[in-house]
């Protein structure tokens, strides 16, 4: 179930492609809580969360216990986020926020607010949904099931919490609103599957970051629609090899489509990526 801030989005950009204009502008400021997990090498950012927030004793509040590992990429499927151009300013959504994948790739800003363990002035980070902070129903959702729903929580790469908060904090409130992504260069898209069935992982996406959909297009066909698979991933069931490959891609929140043509060259192969020369604004 869309939350009522997404809601409001959809009808405000609706209103706004109707006029012309689908360019992303920046939310209201809304309430939430924030944990980390990982450490300052944010490398456990990279794996698929099952649920593992638990209390434990502290000086003050709750502290997440370390995921564990049971696939690689996050729930979002971007891979590496080192090299992939995520970095380590990155959060696991609560199930509210992910939408089922759809929110993959959309930024926030999020700042620490009345809590003792902020930082002075609440300085702001801004953060890539990469990943989902799943439900934790032997947890009360008030007292260590922080992503149960309809929470809308944060788990942040530590090194992105520690940008507002003093780590021991466990927990603190915040308040956060979505932000236009700035990308350098166009989309990419990171080819998986076999002769009969393409997977496609679209990342670094401008614009409000997300993806509703996907067409694909070889040179010897017409326009092909895709299906979402997970994450940040659509698939095709076709024959495809041989063809150069061309892209339509529509945002989940502005509904605004970008078309790349010729994104990879007739002799394209899984297991390899490639990048457009457009993007959303």
């Amino acid at each position: 179930m869309a939350s009522p801030a997404h809601i409001l989005l959809l009808l405000l950009f609706a209103a706004a492609a109707a006029t012309g204009g689908a360019l992303f502008q920046p939310t209201p400021w809304y309430l939430a809580h924030a944990t980390f997990y990982g450490d300052q090498t944010a490398s456990e950012t990279m794996v698929i969360l099952r649920p593992s927030l638990a209390q434990l004793s502290g000086s003050d509040g709750f502290y997440p216990r370390h995921p564990t590992v049971i696939a690689g990429g996050g729930a979002c499927g971007f891979g590496n986020l080192f090299t992939n151009g995520y970095g380590t300013n990155t959060a696991a959504l609560s199930s509210t926020l992910f939408q089922n994948g759809y929110a993959c790739g959309e930024c926030y800003q999020i700042r620490c607010v009345s809590s003792p363990w902020c930082f002075r002035g609440s300085p702001i980070t801004t953060v890539t949904a990469t990943n989902l902070c799943p439900p934790n129903w032997s947890e009360d959702s008030n007292n260590g099931g922080w992503c149960n729903p309809p929470r809308v929580h944060f788990d942040m790469a530590k090194p992105a919490f520690m940008a507002i908060a003093n780590w021991k904090a466990g927990i603190v409130p915040v308040t956060y609103r979505r932000v236009a992504c700035a990308k350098n260069g166009g989309l990419r898209f990171s080819f998986q599957g076999n002769g009969y069935w393409l997977l496609v992982y679209v990342m670094n996406v401008g614009g409000a970051g997300d993806v509703s959909g996907m067409s694909v297009k070889g040179s010897k066909t017409g326009w092909i629609a895709m299906t979402h698979n997970w994450g940040a991933s659509y698939q095709a069931f076709a024959t495809l090899g041989g063809q150069a490959l061309s892209f339509k891609v529509t945002s989940y929140t502005t509904m605004e489509t970008v078309v790349a043509l010729n994104v990879a060259p007739p002799n394209w192969n899984v297991g390899l990526t490639y990048q457009a020369s457009v993007n959303f604004s």
